[in-house]
């Protein structure tokens, strides 16, 4: 009995060695996402500190009580998160590359670009990107609950990557590397450009008469109904509107109704609706056929 003691014990300390640490990131920008995602890591209890690039935001991050990183940060950092513009990234590449250490993955937050954008990297370290799937318009931003796409050249990287995503609350998702300009295009249009359709609408009701203020404050529940409908029913069930049912008369009078910029814009998505709708008699659909063309 007296023996069991101090094995139980020594079982317990090599466990506690061998759980892993939580790696030290290091993100070089403090804008909208790398300011949301430094954010998160912090109230995760990670290891984060920021690199801003600007006054601005050396002052963002301070206001967030975010660390701010020195150059011998960036030197034992596992991984330094690349938070700039796209068109950015390689030149921040190059101009890191000597602070880093030689064990220092490089990871950007792009959806569009491939890991093939770090070729030019002088250093052969481990590449990953992270993009949260987020509208993120403020570093204040919740990103739990949403998806990531994850990629990386190391197994290690995928991992700590992944125990990122865990940390923010995010769902991995892998894209094809080939397929990265069609995933964030679809991205996109499902995010940013859903408040390009939003302005369309507001634009379709103050041409009705309403101030611009009143029409957004009207539509955003009716738009927010049609993404529940979405999750609870899936794209074709969640479908509303004359051209799911049917109402020539209706489109046409919407058509009549709206500027052709509008119009234009009416007509190719409701052609979209059209494909979705896979139940209406065959004259009613030619009838839409040749009104939307």
């Amino acid at each position: 009995m007296k023996k069991s003691k101090p094995r139980k014990a020594k079982r317990a300390a090599v466990k506690r060695r061998a759980r892993p640490a939580t790696p030290r990131v290091v993100i070089v920008g403090f804008g909208r996402l790398g300011g949301a995602i430094a954010i998160g890591l912090d109230q995760a209890g990670w290891d984060v500190s920021a690199f801003p690039r600007s006054g601005d935001a050396v002052r963002r991050a301070a206001s967030f009580r975010i660390r701010l990183a020195d150059h011998d940060d960036l030197r034992l950092a596992d991984l330094c998160v690349l938070a700039v513009p796209d068109g950015a990234v390689a030149q921040v590449t190059e101009q890191l590359e000597d602070d880093l250490g030689p064990d220092t993955a490089l990871v950007h937050l792009s959806g569009a670009l491939p890991l093939a954008t770090f070729a030019k990297a002088r250093t052969a370290r481990a590449f990953g990107s992270f993009h949260p799937l987020v509208a993120v318009s403020d570093p204040r931003d919740e990103l739990s609950g949403h998806s990531v796409a994850v990629a990386s050249t190391s197994r290690e990287l995928k991992g700590q990557l992944m125990a990122m995503a865990a940390a923010l609350g995010l769902e991995p998702i892998e894209v094809p590397e080939t397929g990265r300009a069609a995933y964030h295009a679809g991205a996109v249009l499902s995010a940013g450009l859903v408040v390009s359709l939003a302005d369309a609408g507001v634009s379709a009701l103050e041409h009705a008469g309403l101030d611009r203020t009143a029409a957004l404050h009207a539509l955003l529940p009716l738009m927010r109904s049609a993404l529940r409908g979405m999750e609870s029913r899936g794209l074709e069930k969640g479908l509303t509107g004359p051209v799911v049912r049917g109402d020539v008369g209706v489109v046409q009078s919407h058509l009549e109704a709206l500027p052709p910029e509008l119009g234009s814009l009416y007509r190719l998505l409701s052609r979209r609706a059209l494909r979705l709708t896979a139940t209406l008699p065959a004259e009613t659909r030619l009838a839409l056929e040749r009104l939307l063309m």
